[in-house]
């Protein structure tokens, strides 16, 4: 079996924040959204039907779980969720809280605008408040 291993392109846009039991969970680089991106530690999986049925359901609960604590810490109106795949074959699920305060709303974030990394004082509380709320090791 081959090993798994993080898309270069996702290393490199994102802050790692922990482990969950299937997915390794990401900080997309952009402080305007709360995003968070899943990535099922499976190597050489695109699609979600390619999982095992029982990793297809811990991924379900693992964005519900996401999804549901990210929409009461950052107040959202709506959750989007998508696992596009154009730019980066490994599967990986968005999650991205949004409100319509936001830049893009009420249009989709991709695409939209270019991103505004974090500053260190920001980035520093959303992981926290990621990490504590989601109890992902550091």
């Amino acid at each position: 079996m081959d090993e798994f291993n993080l898309h270069p392109r996702l290393a490199s846009d994102c802050h790692p924040l922990g482990d969950l039991s299937l997915s390794t969970v990401l900080l997309l680089n952009d402080s305007r959204y709360p995003w968070v991106i899943l990535v099922p530690r499976r190597p050489d999986i695109r699609e979600i039907y390619q999982l095992a049925a029982a990793d297809r359901e811990i991924l379900l609960e693992e964005s519900c779980r996401v999804g549901q604590f990210m929409m009461k810490a950052f107040r959202g109106e709506k959750l989007n969720v998508g696992a596009l795949g154009n730019l980066v074959p490994q599967l990986h699920l968005h999650q991205v809280v949004r409100n319509s305060t936001d830049p893009a709303w009420p249009g989709p974030v991709w695409g939209h605008s270019t991103a505004v990394p974090y500053g260190r004082e920001m980035l520093v509380e959303r992981t926290r408040i990621l990490r504590e709320g989601l109890s992902l090791a550091g």
